[in-house]
């Protein structure tokens, strides 16, 4: 960041007191995150604390969504692609690339990239993204690549925008030190501290204006806010609406929807009329406009309103308390044993205002008789109460956001909801056949078996407890160009950003 001499003096000052926060000479920038990765490992950069740092900076992939104006699918580290068969897909992948260890890219990369993603010796969060489709990459030659899919998928050169690329040679177990295409390398990591990314010389593409970013970890988001109005930071891409107040900050539209993961194998969350009782519990229009952003959406689907298929005939849940006691009345004297403790889990750094959005909901359930313990935990942890196997012990409620920027229900549906699906807490039948048929469907057969489920999910099973569609608010530094986009909840390229 380009300071004052003014200035100068004073920031240098106050090195001593903050640490590695302060962005120094021209050319580094300093961003500040509300949660510090617990790995930087590729496969797991669709995990929004670590994509944001990762994601096309230090790992790319073969395609890539343009997010800023209208030109769809556009190509990354593949060039081109068609469709040779109905169940296969030929890449071509682009030349003169080089990793930042120095060896060549090529098909083999890729290869070893998706089977590595998909080996059961790591759990890769990218992997989940194509659960229910059997899928074999084959190499063509040192440039080209097929995969094969059963059954045929129409939407896989976007599936493709999640696959990041790491060498052939790179071991199938977590790293600390990715290697990778892109600009930037993970030059230094100080647990706790910071992470600072450095440019690439040799990179093959356009060198990006930001020479060095470090990355520090502030769990407040006023904290965040702060930093970036004093100079300490350049970029809080995530900070509270409550302090979203100067010219520095932007809203941005959101892709998460929040919403409660109900565990229907455990008792008494598998009665339907329970998980109707938590839906009519909570008054969503209370948290809009305090807890969270005035924009803010009620959900009804776990996909925004954009998404292809989405539902327009599935309508929020009402404030009903005295709906949701009685349903709960029902059910006890059903032998249902709805007064069992119930575990609600929520990710402290997951958005501004997660820990008071999910104690104003541990009221609100417990107002009509629920059991509910709260409990807010760091990601990593948050992580086996989301992700199969499940360490659940007791009735669990898991509180997320799940992020879909890509349109498709395909990057959601099979692992959230069909029986098999790492993060579901369903076994539905139905909803495994409507999953399984839209995944291959094309046209208007894929909009119209979407549609079907969504309604199916919201208003026959009553899948979980759909809250809101969020809205992101970021804070950048005065001597920075950077504009926040449907993606930077997921991922922050330092190549899009300038310097003024």
């Amino acid at each position: 960041m380009k300071t004052t001499n003014l200035l100068a003096g004073t920031l240098l000052a106050t090195t001593a007191l903050l640490g590695p926060a302060v962005a120094q000479e021209a050319g580094n920038v300093t961003i500040v995150l509300a949660e510090e990765p617990d790995l930087v490992e590729p496969c797991m950069a669709t995990r929004s604390n670590i994509g944001r740092i990762v994601l096309e900076n230090i790992s790319e992939t073969l395609t890539e969504l343009d997010v800023h104006g209208d030109k769809g699918l556009t190509p990354r580290l593949a060039t081109s692609w068609e469709q040779t068969s109905d169940t296969t897909w030929r890449f071509h992948l682009r030349k003169g690339v080089t990793f930042s260890n120095g060896s060549a890219f090529d098909a083999e990369d890729v290869k070893h990239s998706f089977e590595r993603a998909q080996s059961s010796e790591i759990s890769c969060e990218i992997s989940r993204y194509y659960e229910g489709i059997s899928i074999t990459p084959t190499v063509v030659d040192a440039h080209t690549i097929d995969f094969t899919t059963d059954p045929a998928q129409p939407i896989l050169p976007l599936l493709m925008t999640l696959l990041t690329i790491v060498p052939s040679e790179t071991p199938i177990e977590f790293t600390r030190e990715p290697v990778g295409t892109g600009p930037y390398t993970l030059s230094d990591w100080q647990p706790g501290q910071s992470i600072t990314l450095t440019r690439r010389d040799d990179y093959w593409g356009d060198a990006p204006a930001v020479s060095q970013a470090n990355y520090v970890f502030r769990a407040d988001p006023s904290v965040r806010a702060a930093m970036v109005a004093t100079g300490e930071a350049d970029i809080a891409p995530s900070i509270s609406a409550v302090d979203a107040t100067t010219d520095l900050d932007a809203a941005y539209p959101n892709s998460e929807t929040t919403y409660l993961r109900i565990d229907q194998s455990q008792a008494p969350l598998g009665d339907k009329r329970v998980r109707e009782a938590l839906n009519l519990a909570i008054d969503r229009e209370a948290f809009i406009g305090t807890i969270l952003a005035e924009g803010t959406q009620i959900a009804t689907a776990i996909n925004v309103p954009t998404t292809l298929g989405w539902n327009p005939d599935t309508k929020p849940w009402p404030y009903d308390p005295e709906r949701a006691k009685a349903l709960l009345a029902e059910a006890k004297a059903d032998g249902v044993p709805v007064d069992k403790e119930i575990l609600l889990v929520g990710r402290t750094g997951n958005f501004p205002g997660a820990t008071e959005t999910f104690e104003a909901i541990q009221s609100m359930l417990s107002d009509v008789g629920f059991n509910i313990r709260l409990q807010m935990v760091e990601v990593a942890e948050h992580e086996q109460y989301y992700s199969k196997p499940f360490v659940d012990t007791q009735p669990v409620l898991v509180g997320a956001q799940h992020d879909n920027s890509r349109g498709d229900p395909v990057f959601s549906m099979y692992f959230k909801y069909h029986s098999d699906g790492r993060q579901s807490g369903m076994n539905d039948p139905h909803a495994d056949e409507l999953i399984e048929e839209a995944t291959a469907a094309t046209g208007e057969a894929r909009q119209a078996l979407w549609s079907e489920l969504f309604g199916y999910l919201y208003d026959d099973v009553v899948a979980d407890v759909l809250l809101f569609h969020m809205v992101g608010h970021a804070r950048v530094g005065a001597n920075i160009g950077f504009t926040p986009t449907i993606a930077t909840n997921s991922q922050l390229q330092l190549s899009e950003i300038s310097l003024k």
